[in-house]
């Protein structure tokens, strides 16, 4: 097999191709979509490389497979090229996360208030996971608000699970290194 070059120098110009060829400018709704969903992966893999419990550290893998996925749907436009068996997502998948949650949600003492990002480095991280999942779905949305698909409920589902999961996850990770969850002062004194 012949190596891959990695420089094609096809998007000097500010454009870059989607699944099946179709070229569109880099800032275009459908990149920013995708692009964040990228941010998120490497973001859960650097999140699992914090991570020390094997369960876990197995679970944050299938969800970068599955951002993958989503990445692949994204990066398709299905008006003018089939989607890639890898880009599809099943409910299987929302329920997986579900699974995870409440699982996780089921060892944990209950909220007293809004919990603050920080505790452990790696619950800390997993909060800024968090957030750049719910950019990442505010930008899936745009990408269907201004018309160019309309998003499969499951891929929908997924994206928006998997910020609840992400909360729950951080929040074993302080429980698990013994860090206490830092609460809301509201009175800001």
């Amino acid at each position: 097999m012949e190596k891959s070059r990695i420089y094609t120098k096809t998007g000097d110009g500010g454009k870059t191709s989607l699944v099946g060829g179709a070229r569109v400018p880099k800032t275009h709704v459908r990149l920013e979509a995708y692009g964040t969903v990228d941010e998120l992966n490497a973001c859960v893999g650097l999140l699992a490389s914090l991570v020390d419990d094997a369960g876990l550290k197995e679970q944050l893998l299938q969800v970068q497979h599955r951002l993958f996925s989503v990445g692949s749907y994204l990066a398709t436009d299905q008006t003018r090229t089939e989607l890639p068996e890898a880009g599809r997502l099943s409910e299987e998948s929302v329920l997986f996360l579900e699974r995870a949650i409440d699982a996780m949600d089921g060892s944990l003492p209950p909220l007293k208030g809004f919990v603050l990002p920080g505790g452990s480095q790696a619950s800390a991280l997993c909060q800024v996971c968090r957030t750049v999942c719910r950019r990442a779905e505010r930008r899936m949305l745009a990408l269907e608000n201004e018309g160019e698909c309309e998003l499969d409920i499951a891929v929908k589902r997924f994206i928006n699970r998997l910020s609840d999961y992400l909360f729950v996850l951080a929040r074993k990770l302080n429980n698990l290194t013994d860090k206490g969850e830092i609460y809301w002062d509201k009175s800001c004194k």
